[in-house]
């Protein structure tokens, strides 16, 4: 088999940079095992703030521009509903906290995203006395759904192989790669937590990090929006929730744990005041980097590997403007970001 490009990793990275190569009509071959699961477990949330304090995501307003298309061409594409439209509600701890968003939302960067006008309505089941700030130009994207629904098609168009990639085996020239019976002029490795295992590209500093979600039943709790506190809480229907995330920089194994589910609930207590019934726990390594900027480049001996990584817990927004970038400096030498380019670490 012949394809300008392996792909190896299916999870938003590898989905992202699958949609530029049929855009330019290349041809390709995707190897995915299913070892990662950051993406499947992710609450695939899309917020242009960070609300912890209320400054504004890295290049928010250049990716949403390139994001929200991107999703709705997929949903054409594959007859799928992805994107839910929600609003996001920061619940306040005291007066200081209100004054916090008061003085972001007059910035020039967050001042679309941030509404000046608080929400002080009790809202049933919520420990919110301090009312709401709402964030504008938010949703979620069901990245599960997604995932799985792109691995369908991709399955159905014989362009991907459900099988660990073996490193070893690839032979690299100057003008062409050979894996087993493939032979292709260039590689991507969107691996997320696999980087690891990666000999070519495990020098960068992956700063993996273990998260948790819980999805709990509650019946008296009746809220039609995300809700960010000391977690958050996205409502998915039928008075359930998706509840986290934990952060864990030790624990490297993609099983939910007893600690983790114990860390949601302890948290859950200041946000809910009603009763629910946990119904699931899931656990992903999110690739994230040292600097919180993603791993986007090539190889800085071998040209025609090249990587798209470390998109942390932002890689809904962020994949596909990433993948753009990425593809248009491969094929056309357009310059990559510098705050994502792994030339960053080559002289460290």
């Amino acid at each position: 088999m012949k394809v300008d490009y392996i792909i190896v990793g299916l999870g938003l990275a590898g989905l992202a940079f699958a949609e530029e190569l049929l855009k330019a009509n290349k041809t390709f071959i995707v190897f995915e095992d299913a070892s990662q699961t950051s993406s499947l477990v992710a609450g695939g949330v899309y917020n242009p703030v960070i609300l912890r304090r209320f400054t504004p995501v890295w290049q928010a307003a250049e990716q949403l521009a390139i994001a929200m298309p991107f999703y709705k061409r997929l949903e054409e594409k594959l007859q799928e509903k992805f994107d839910q439209k929600i609003e996001i509600k920061r619940a306040f701890k005291s007066v200081e906290e209100q004054n916090n968003w008061f003085a972001a939302s007059d910035k020039t960067r967050l001042k679309e995203f941030l509404n000046s006008d608080l929400e002080h309505k009790k809202v049933d089941g919520v420990i919110g006395d301090f009312g709401f700030g709402i964030v504008n130009e938010t949703g979620r994207i069901d990245t599960l759904k997604l995932v799985n629904a792109y691995r369908n098609y991709l399955e159905d168009n014989n362009a991907i192989q459900f099988e660990k990639f073996d490193h070893s085996l690839l032979e690299i020239s100057e003008n062409k790669i050979i894996y087993k019976s493939i032979t292709s002029s260039k590689i991507v490795f969107c691996e997320g937590f696999g980087l690891k295992e990666n000999p070519f590209f495990n020098y960068l500093p992956l700063d993996e990090v273990k998260g948790e979600l819980i999805t709990i039943h509650a019946p008296e709790l009746n809220i039609d929006f995300l809700l960010k506190s000391a977690l958050f809480l996205i409502p998915l229907g039928e008075n359930k929730y998706k509840v986290g995330a934990t952060f864990n920089h030790k624990d490297k194994t993609s099983v939910a744990s007893a600690s983790g589910r114990e860390e949601l609930v302890l948290k859950l207590k200041k946000v809910i005041d009603v009763p629910y019934t946990i119904l699931d726990q899931t656990a992903g390594i999110r690739p994230a980097t040292a600097d919180r900027r993603p791993f986007v480049g090539v190889h800085p001996t071998h040209k025609n590997l090249a990587i798209l990584n470390g998109l942390g817990t932002r890689g809904v927004m962020i994949a596909p403007k990433l993948a753009s970038n990425l593809y248009d400096f491969i094929e056309n030498n357009i310059a990559l970001d510098e705050a994502a380019d792994i030339k960053r670490f080559q002289n460290v």
